[in-house]
């Protein structure tokens, strides 16, 4: 790595990912979590910063298509903000159906 002698302090955000072995992907827009595990486990720490988590507790081996489209739909409602606050910061509301839905 070209970057060992440089000072810390000098040393970008996009030094640090140009040296990702995933340099050359785009970063995760949603990431399956089966079994119910509420924790990443250190799983592409960097790339997931504004990626949104779904968390399933149906295991792996049973994971088939039609749970991708439920994680599918679910991503699909949400409110991509990337770190801000959003339209509906601040207003609390319960979506009776998406409850259901994720209930099963």
């Amino acid at each position: 790595m070209k970057l060992k002698h440089q000072s810390a302090d000098r040393i970008s955000e996009e030094d640090i990912h140009r040296h990702l072995y995933t340099a050359h992907m785009p970063d995760p827009d949603l990431l399956i979590r089966t079994s119910g595990e509420m924790r990443i486990s250190n799983y592409l720490l960097w790339q997931i910063a504004y990626t949104e988590i779904f968390v399933t507790e149906r295991l792996w081996p049973d994971f088939r298509g039609i749970h991708l489209l439920e994680a599918i739909a679910d991503f699909q409602r949400r409110e991509r903000r990337y770190g801000g606050l959003g339209e509906a910061s601040g207003d609390i509301e319960e979506d009776v159906e998406r409850i259901k839905f994720a209930a099963g």
